[in-house]
């Protein structure tokens, strides 16, 4: 392909060529051109930078002659249309200063003319590969940024003032951690809380939850393993021990590890040192350890399935982390803070009769079930009010007298068949979606269950 147009599918990489030379474009072009790389030429600098102002362009070849002025002059007006452009400066020895200036200018690299065509494709290669890099570290900068700034903990409970002391404590040192809590409550949160307050905050956090791998698998993804290690073992791999170095390591649901592993665990957090599988060589590891869990592991020490000096080393500092229902009065902050970052500027608004609502319900799923049900609130509403209690299934309440939501506008208020659906909603979940018994305590057919339950979309 030699043109801007008609660009296959396939093609994800561009470079192009300024240099008046129309023979020495086509023989680059040629020689560079691959099913992945896209290769224009211009042979004047003002053709060069229209191209780099209509499109992305990754790696520019730029001669130093041009028709209309001075390569390296080119480098900066390059660079306004694409920072991250890559030019690579083609100058010959008796011009070799001005291969200083470009370089000065921001150009990647420069080539001295006459070159070999393969010390050009390595140069190009190069090019491309720090692109990749540059581009790699972007995304986690970018997302490093998102976990700093979702680290946040709302709520003043005495309970969570408590969490929060604690987390101040475990960042000013690298003590292993143990956090506990019910499902829902956000213990990855606080483990990314107390490393992304640390000193350590630049370095790799890195999580690897027990209880989704297999436990034929976990000991190859916590250590890693060398080439024909085991069946399958195709090339050597680093473990997560290893791609944490200098870092985290979180260990999810910790009470799910096997027992034949736990030694091991044990013996790297006390000797900071682990083996490959397949290998005999010892390589040492600097990594913080954070494990989280909802199982009880005191009750698990008593039936010998976890041991109990792991516990010990494990819980240097040990955090638990309330579940909502013992405090509620967070929630109307949690439901602030959780509205303003999901609307996503909509106009959106929860009464405060929804608020006294959602306090009396004792959330089973905690946190993560309190943003789930105002997220989905907010993609079904109608109108500038959401009702998430609905969504809970939680009979309905009528607003007392003299309540603005009773004397306002008639669409603030539900149909006869919201309230319908909802009442349904309720008793399916009141009787653990037993479509017998709803039916029943509804004083309705089954077959008339099923089609209202078909009729409004229940779930």
């Amino acid at each position: 392909m030699r043109g801007v147009t008609g660009v296959p599918s396939k093609i994800n990489k561009s470079i192009l060529i300024i240099d008046d030379d129309r023979i020495f474009c086509d023989v680059l072009r040629d020689y560079l051109i691959d099913n992945s790389l896209e290769v224009i030429t211009a042979h004047s600098g003002e053709k060069g930078l229209r191209i780099c102002s209509e499109r992305k362009i990754d790696v520019v070849l730029l001669d130093q002659k041009l028709p209309d002025g001075e390569g390296h002059l080119l480098c900066p007006s390059i660079l306004k249309y694409n920072e991250q452009t890559k030019i690579i400066f083609i100058t010959a020895y008796p011009t070799f200063d001005n291969a200083v200036k470009a370089i000065k200018a921001g150009a990647y690299d420069y080539l001295s003319k006459p070159f070999e065509l393969e010390e050009l494709k390595l140069t190009v290669d190069r090019a491309f590969r720090t692109l990749d890099l540059e581009k790699t570290e972007q995304i986690q900068n970018y997302k490093n940024a998102r976990e700093i700034e979702e680290t946040v903990l709302i709520g003043s409970s005495s309970g969570l003032a408590e969490v929060k002391k604690l987390i101040e404590s475990a960042s000013s040192v690298d003590a292993p951690v143990l956090i506990t809590g019910e499902t829902g409550t956000g213990k990855n949160l606080i483990a990314k809380a107390i490393h992304y307050s640390s000193p350590y905050r630049d370095a790799p956090f890195v999580s690897i939850n027990c209880s989704a791998i297999p436990d034929t698998l976990i000991e190859a993804e916590l250590f890693g393993y060398e080439k024909g290690a085991f069946t399958g073992a195709l090339t050597t791999r680093k473990g997560i021990f290893e791609m944490a170095e200098g870092g985290t390591l979180l260990l999810d649901e910790i009470g799910e590890m096997p027992q034949h592993l736990q030694p091991k665990l044990l013996s790297v957090l006390d000797d900071k040192k682990i083996k490959r599988l397949g290998s005999d060589y010892i390589r040492h590891v600097n990594v913080r350890i954070i494990a989280t869990t909802n199982i009880d592991l005191e009750n698990m020490i008593k039936d010998k399935k976890f041991r109990q000096d792991l516990y010990y080393r494990l819980s240097v500092i040990r955090i638990h982390i309330p579940p909502l229902r013992e405090r509620r009065q967070d929630i109307p902050e949690l439901c602030d803070y959780f509205i303003s970052k999901l609307a996503r500027g909509q106009t959106v608004r929860l009464p405060d009769s929804e608020v006294a609502r959602l306090m009396e319900y004792d959330w089973p799923g905690n946190v993560r079930e309190l943003k789930n049900v105002l997220e989905r609130a907010i993609i079904l509403h109608k109108g500038p009010l959401i009702r998430p209690s609905e969504l809970l299934g939680m009979p309905l309440a009528p607003e007392p007298l003299g309540s603005p939501y009773a004397t306002s506008s008639r669409e603030e208020f539900l149909t006869l068949e919201d309230v319908e659906r909802n009442y349904i909603r309720y008793a399916l979940h009141k009787f653990s979606g037993n479509y017998t018994r709803t039916a029943r305590a509804l004083k309705i057919s089954l077959s008339t269950l099923k089609r209202k339950i078909k009729r409004y979309g229940i779930v």
